[in-house]
């Protein structure tokens, strides 16, 4: 008899430090695979904080310093800030399982892969940080991801239009301008690792628009429309531009919505 993921996932979620957060992470998506988890349990999820280092200090947006590319302290403040996002990343995607409960096995195929490759990223990233002077947790950091999914976490339909939908597509768009900043000051391996991530995220970004249409279908809802008027709910303004239009059309949006978007 299996047992149930869930119990698992909240572990792996609210795991503090980013060691046991990746080996819980690892374990029970092993687990999974071999059938020895199942996503059976139909009861609601209460809300659980997510699990943070101590050493890392959470500021507003507005408080974090802003550093150029040309120096090492730039890019380590660069790449601590994308290794944090990393971190909020693996417990997006936990959040994601743990939280919405009754939806297809696919889905959770879905998340705990996706969770395994955030932690990758997480590694990847956090290495070379490390090689730039620095380590998890020397900067501050804001929760703005997180604090998006405390904001849709009453609808599985919400989270996948708000968070992988919008702001980690945002994350495609701004790719490329990060690797040829990085290229202009000689960060070979950081533009690898950003290639890296840029092929997964699209993935992941795919993965948030295939759940939010099999949502709206389920709900006989339009997905242009909904997306639009998600939108307009819970951003403070229209999505800026440029738009990374070929790994967005990869993600599985639209011409038309990519139009829409650009519009503002």
């Amino acid at each position: 008899m299996s047992d149930s993921l869930f119990p698992s996932a909240r572990a792996a979620l609210t795991a503090c430090e980013a060691d046991e957060k990746i080996r819980l992470t690892r374990t029970t998506a092993a687990a999974w695979r071999a059938g020895q988890l199942d996503a059976a349990d139909p009861s609601p999820a209460l809300s659980v904080d997510p699990g943070l280092p101590l050493q890392v200090s959470a500021v507003r947006p507005r408080a974090l310093p802003q550093r150029g590319f040309d120096t090492p302290a730039g890019r380590a403040s660069l790449f601590h800030a994308l290794v944090h996002i990393e971190f909020s990343a693996i417990n997006l995607a936990w959040d994601a399982v743990w939280r919405f409960r009754g939806l297809p096995a696919a889905y959770y195929d879905d998340w705990i892969r996706i969770a395994e490759e955030e932690a990758l990223h997480f590694e990847l990233l956090r290495d070379h940080l490390r090689t730039l002077g620095a380590d998890y947790g020397d900067l501050p950091v804001h929760q703005g991801l997180w604090e998006m999914a405390e904001k849709t976490g009453h609808d599985p339909l919400v989270r996948m239009a708000l968070i992988p939908r919008c702001l980690e597509a945002r994350g495609l768009d701004v790719n490329p301008g990060m690797q040829q900043r990085l290229q202009a000051v000689g960060d070979s391996v950081g533009v690898g690792l950003l290639e890296i991530i840029l092929r997964d995220e699209i993935g992941h970004v795919a993965v948030g628009d295939r759940w939010f249409r099999h949502l709206c279908a389920a709900r006989g809802l339009p997905v242009v429309e909904t997306y639009r008027d998600l939108l307009a709910e819970y951003l403070r303004g229209p999505v800026r531009g440029p738009l990374h239009r070929p790994a967005r059309l990869a993600a599985g949006f639209s011409a038309e919505e990519l139009d829409a978007l650009e519009q503002g």
